[in-house]
């Protein structure tokens, strides 16, 4: 399994969370979101995940991906 964190701008509320955490459960592959608002951070446990698909799903969100993906066993 591994683990990507993606730091994230615009996030604000639990609100920013839960939108994010929606479409990102829906990425293939996917087992788990962990959206930290004041850290600006989405980590994202998978496998086989398409950084391009969680990425979009964040954008489609209205946040923008502005650090690229930590990757990491998890």
């Amino acid at each position: 399994m591994a683990e990507k964190t993606y730091t994230v701008s615009g996030m604000s509320c639990g609100h920013c969370a839960e939108s994010i955490t929606e479409e990102v459960v829906e990425v293939a592959g996917r087992t788990g979101v962990d959206v930290d608002v004041p850290a600006g951070r989405v980590t994202v446990t998978g496998e086989a995940l398409g950084d391009a698909a969680v990425r979009a799903a964040i954008v489609e969100e209205g946040f923008e991906v502005t650090g690229a993906a930590s990757a990491m066993p998890a």
